[in-house]
C-alpha cells in the first residue's frame, strides 16, 4: 500500500493550496480528482485580492496566476428597491476563469513537489493511526478539498446543508455589459429573495454572467434563467451550468483527527455574496499547515481556522440573517454610496474575511430612519 504524509481530495483551489502549504513543511503529497486540467468549474470566477495574498504566502507568484486577465478596480452593486453604488475598490480584484486559474494553482503545487493523479476516490476510512483511500493509499493526514459534493465530508457522517443554507447557482459567459468596462456588477431582486444576477468582466469583451438563490425559495433551472435574464436583459450567456453552493451558515462542526474539509467541503461559502474562492484557499492553507500534528491535526486546524475566520463568520451570519429584509439592504447600499470607507466594509464583509464595523451599522440604520432622502 502506498504512504504519503498528506493525501489530498480535489485538486481546485482549497485542494492546491493544502497541497502547497504541506510541502513547505516537508510533508509528501498526493493530489488525487477525479478530472484532469484544465477543466471547466462553475462559479463566478471572481479573485479577491485578499486570496492572492493568501497565495503569496505559499510562495505563488500572483502575477503568474492571474496573466492575461486585467484587474478588476470597480464594483457596482443594485439593492433590491434600486439604490446604486458604483465605487472603486481598495484593492483590484481578477476575473479568471476556473478553467485557467485551477490549473495554473494546481501546476504550482506540483512544481512546489506536490503529485497529482486522476482518480475517483469512493471510500474514505480513518483509524488512529492513518486513513486510507479506497484501500490503496494510505495518509497520516487526508484533507477533503472535494467541492460541494464532497464524498470526504459523507465518509465523516456529516451530511448536507438544509435548503435554506444551501444555494443555487447558473452561470454562463457572455458580451460584457454595455458600458461595463472593468467593473464587476452585481444586482439583486426582491423577487423570491434573497437572489442576484452578476456581471464580471473577463477583459477580453466577455464576461462571466449568472444568477443564484436558496434552494429553499423554489429555485430550479427555469427560475435561474429567467432571474438571469430579468436582472440582466438582453444578456446571451452560452455555456449554461448550474452549482449548488453550501453556505457558511450551515458550516458543520470540524471534526477531531487526522481527516480535515477545506472550501465547500467544509460549507465555506460566503451567505451574502456566494464568494468561496477566499475561504478555499485560506482554510486549504490551514489545513495544509496543520499536518504535522498527525492525530491532533482536526484540532489543530479546527483552532487556526476560528482564529482567522470566527469573527467573521459570525458576522456574515448575522449580516446573511438581516439582508432578508430588502429595506436594510437598500439603507445599506445607500450608506456605502455615501461613504467610501463603509463601501469598503460592505466589500470586505462579502468577498474576504471583514467584520460588521460600528460605522457600517450606524450609517446603516441612520439611512433606515431617513428612508430615501
Amino acid at each position: 500500500m502506498e504512504r504519503w504524509d498528506v493525501v489530498v481530495v480535489g485538486g481546485g483551489p482549497a485542494g492546491s493550496a493544502a497541497a502547497l502549504a504541506a510541502r513547505r513543511s516537508g510533508a509528501a503529497v498526493l493530489v488525487l480528482d477525479r478530472a484532469d486540467f484544465p477543466r471547466d468549474k462553475v462559479c463566478g470566477d471572481g479573485v479577491a485580492p485578499e486570496a492572492l495574498d493568501v497565495l503569496a504566502g505559499l510562495g505563488v507568484d500572483p502575477a503568474a496566476l492571474t496573466s492575461g486577465y486585467p484587474p478588476v478596480p470597480r464594483l457596482s452593486l443594485r439593492s433590491p428597491g434600486g439604490a446604486v453604488v458604483g465605487r472603486d475598490t481598495h484593492r483590484p480584484s481578477s476575473v479568471v476563469p476556473r478553467e485557467v486559474l485551477d490549473a495554473r494553482l494546481l501546476e504550482a503545487a506540483r512544481a512546489a513537489g506536490a503529485e497529482f493523479r486522476r482518480s475517483t476516490v469512493r471510500a474514505v476510512v480513518a483509524d488512529a493511526d492513518g486513513v486510507t483511500v479506497d484501500g490503496t493509499v494510505r495518509a497520516g493526514v487526508l484533507v477533503g478539498a472535494d467541492g460541494a459534493e464532497s464524498v470526504v465530508r459523507r465518509a465523516l457522517g456529516l451530511g448536507a446543508n438544509r435548503p435554506d443554507r444551501l444555494a443555487l447557482a447558473i452561470r454562463g459567459y457572455a458580451p460584457a455589459l454595455p458600458g461595463q468596462g472593468t467593473t464587476q456588477v452585481l444586482v439583486t431582486t426582491e423577487q423570491r429573495w434573497p437572489a442576484y444576477a452578476w456581471s464580471f468582466p473577463l477583459g477580453d469583451g466577455r464576461a462571466n454572467v449568472g444568477y443564484g438563490e436558496l434552494v429553499s425559495g423554489g429555485a430550479t433551472r427555469a427560475a435561474l434563467v429567467e432571474g438571469l435574464h430579468r436582472l440582466l436583459p438582453g444578456v446571451a450567456p452560452e455555456g449554461l451550468r448550474a452549482h449548488r453552493l453550501p453556505l457558511s451558515t450551515g458550516r458543520p462542526r470540524l471534526p477531531d483527527g487526522r481527516v480535515l474539509l477545506a472550501g465547500d467541503a467544509a460549507s465555506l461559502v460566503n451567505p451574502l455574496t456566494g464568494e468561496g474562492i477566499f475561504y478555499a484557499v485560506l482554510s486549504g492553507a490551514l489545513a495544509g499547515a496543520a499536518w504535522p500534528a498527525g492525530a491532533d491535526a482536526g484540532q489543530r486546524y479546527r483552532e487556526a481556522l476560528r482564529r482567522r475566520l470566527g469573527g467573521h463568520l459570525r458576522a456574515t451570519r448575522i449580516a446573511s440573517e438581516l439582508s432578508r429584509w430588502p429595506r436594510l439592504m437598500d439603507a445599506a447600499v445607500r450608506a456605502a454610496d455615501v461613504d467610501q470607507r463603509v463601501f469598503d466594509d460592505v466589500v470586505a464583509l462579502g468577498l474576504a474575511e471583514g467584520r460588521l464595523t460600528v460605522r457600517t451599522v450606524a450609517a446603516t440604520a441612520r439611512r433606515l430612519v431617513r428612508g430615501r432622502d
